[in-house]
């Protein structure tokens, strides 16, 4: 080897077997053991939500005392469509805290069969606005089951048992 020549070949032969990979040649990547689990785990490809709609322009901080004697201020940041691999809904994102030091997040997901049953038993279709209030009381309800006040962000599902006790509460 000469002073010209780069010390680092195998890097170069280390870029082609990645190469290798990528495009499922088996001759490059013989001998490689390559697991996509990590890299899944680091998140390279998971995929970012959508962007949040219906936001209003001025947030509007409002507060709730739950049942366990704590005082939540929370405000609504806007919704967007959800899916999993169970189904699809709508996923309402708000922000709460409990103390005004620090504003958490707090994701409630109305998904849509929850909602079928109940429009397919009443037999008419539920507002965005009704579906809203749903949500909302979802949170409120979630808040009354805390034991302590919140230290880190939360999910809330919304049943289809849900969805009627709500319905019914909001006298739909």
């Amino acid at each position: 080897m000469t002073a010209s020549e780069p010390t680092t070949l195998r890097d170069s032969i280390y870029m082609f077997t990645l190469l290798g990979i990528l495009v499922n040649s088996p001759a490059s990547t013989a001998g490689v053991k390559f697991t996509p689990r990590p890299m899944w785990r680091m998140g390279l490809f998971s995929k970012k939500p959508a962007p949040l709609t219906g936001a209003p322009a001025v947030h509007r901080v409002k507060s709730y005392a739950a049942e366990s004697g704590y005082v939540y201020e929370y405000f609504y940041e806007g919704h967007r469509q959800w899916r999993d691999v169970l189904g699809c809904g709508v996923e309402f994102e708000f922000r709460v805290s409990a103390s005004r030091e620090q504003w958490l997040p707090a994701a409630v997901v109305v998904a849509d069969r929850a909602v079928q049953v109940w429009e397919t038993t009443q037999a008419r279709t539920l507002s965005a606005t009704e579906r809203y209030a749903i949500a909302k009381l979802a949170l409120f309800e979630a808040f009354d089951q805390q034991t302590a006040p919140l230290r880190k962000a939360i999910e809330v599902r919304v049943s289809e048992a849900d969805v009627e006790a709500f319905a019914e509460r909001l006298g739909l």
